[in-house]
């Protein structure tokens, strides 16, 4: 066993969730739940075109298998729209509101917030070689 790479992987890991409840922290006061945010950034990348439940599921950090209460909640919250697809009718489409989408612009300057004072940490050489080293990690190489 290597020592090194299990370490190295435990603060990737440890570092990744503790991001997460976080951010999880600062979305708490609009009732918004980190999965939930996600689907509105998806929602929102999409250029006012409506997508189906199983290709927010792709886009997803965090794939859930709760895509559907997900949306149902922010449906609740009239955040999202969802309407059956005209052209497939097994399928629905989901879109996000204008109340989504003002809630959305208040979410980003809350997250960006907390990441304002990590964002010091390291420069733009450190970030590149940090990315590089992760996309590297995940790599398959054949043995």
């Amino acid at each position: 066993m290597s020592e090194p790479y299990f370490t190295t992987i435990h603060e990737i890991i440890t570092t990744g969730h503790w991001i997460t409840d976080q951010v999880a922290l600062e979305l708490k006061e609009f009732g918004v739940t980190e999965p939930q945010y996600n689907v509105l950034r998806i929602l929102a990348d999409t250029q006012n075109s409506p997508i189906t439940a199983q290709e927010i599921l792709e886009k997803m950090v965090q794939r859930s298998s709760n895509i559907t209460r997900i949306v149902d909640k922010l449906v609740a919250k009239s955040l999202v729209t969802r309407q059956l697809c005209p052209s497939n009718r097994r399928k629905m489409d989901i879109s996000i509101t204008p109340i989504g989408c003002a809630l959305l612009r208040t979410l980003d300057e809350k997250v960006e917030s907390f990441h304002q004072p990590f964002m010091k940490n390291l420069n733009e050489a450190e970030l590149e070689q940090l990315k590089h080293l992760i996309i590297k990690l995940k790599s398959k190489k054949d043995a």
